[in-house]
């Protein structure tokens, strides 16, 4: 693919008998995922899927909770 910005990236995975994917090990390496992490995923019907590990989503919501009640 052509004029894909340095700071995107595209990878491929393919779903299992049992509907496991199994993550490139080059995005593993990039967004430090390791064995026993949770991972978390965010639907959109219409804009697809997004894989977030958990524990820097559940920070992300604790700041915007926090943000919010210093208001």
């Amino acid at each position: 693919m052509k004029n894909i910005p340095k700071d995107k990236f595209l990878w491929t995975a393919k779903v299992g008998e049992k509907g496991q994917i199994v993550i490139p090990k080059e995005a593993r390496d990039l967004f430090n995922i390791n064995p026993k992490d949770t991972l978390i995923l965010l639907g959109d019907k219409h804009r697809g899927i997004a894989i977030a590990k958990y524990d820097d989503y559940l920070k992300f919501a604790n700041e915007i909770f926090n943000i919010n009640k210093g208001e």
